[in-house]
């Protein structure tokens, strides 16, 4: 059946409303407000067959700890289940499968950006460490536009040693390091790859780069000397399906 929870903003309630309307229990619309863009979440909850309460933006304030924009939908999540052993299971088709790792990434932000580019980019399902690692909250699914219903997020025991199996059944294992040698645009990003993104500032753990089977950095051309994970994960999952997309 799935658990319930609030999820809020309007992008994220209308993405919820799109993809899984049914799975909507309540929506709850701030009082007092008459813009274009209500007037259009309000013709899809409309043509969704479902109804909303209105609410004083106080209450709503109180029931969530974020900007809701005025929208906040209690939903039924049906997050997709895949435990350590199904995630190997991917690697058996013919074709070549793209995964992400994260590995250290504690902010909830962070995970749901990365979730939402990993959804777009096709990737088959997002890796993280069971410790030290963002988990699902109603903040990474506001991020995340609804690509946590559709992106299965594994959280595993040992990351070292899912990485040493992802490479024993023909993944490729690319790590992002500053201090690596080789560009991102001079790598070539084919076949099946696992991508593995450190936390900001200090990277990948020791024991996770030492499962890379190859180390690569986006070149940075201005003053900054490192990106947000989030937009670091966009730029490298783009070159590989730039690249596998010419193959």
């Amino acid at each position: 059946m799935g658990q319930l929870e609030k999820i809020y903003g309007i992008h994220s309630v209308e993405s919820f409303l799109n993809s899984s309307p049914e799975n909507v229990v309540q929506i709850f619309l701030q009082k007092n407000r008459n813009d274009k863009t209500f007037q259009q979440l309000e013709a899809l909850i409309s043509r969704q067959g479902l109804k909303y309460q209105l609410v004083d933006k106080r209450k709503m304030d109180s029931w969530v700890n974020g900007n809701h924009q005025g929208a906040i939908a209690e939903v039924r999540v049906n997050d997709i289940q895949m435990n350590e052993d199904q995630l190997l299971t991917l690697t058996e088709s013919d074709k070549s499968v793209l995964f992400l790792v994260l590995d250290g990434v504690t902010d909830p932000h962070n995970l749901g950006a990365c979730l939402r580019t990993a959804d777009a980019a096709g990737v088959a399902a997002v890796i993280v460490p069971k410790d030290k690692s963002a988990s699902l909250t109603a903040v990474a699914r506001k991020v995340a536009s609804g690509a946590a219903e559709r992106v299965p997020l594994v959280k595993v025991t040992n990351l070292a040693r899912t990485l040493r199996q992802l490479k024993d059944n023909g993944v490729w294992v690319i790590g992002t390091a500053g201090e690596a040698t080789s560009s991102l645009y001079e790598s070539r990003l084919t076949g099946s790859i696992a991508l593995v993104m450190g936390a900001e500032g200090k990277g990948m753990r020791r024991l996770t780069r030492e499962h890379c089977d190859e180390l690569i950095k986006i070149p940075m051309l201005g003053s900054v000397s490192s990106l947000n994970v989030s937009v670091a994960t966009g730029v490298c999952l783009f070159e590989i399906v730039r690249q596998q997309s010419q193959n």
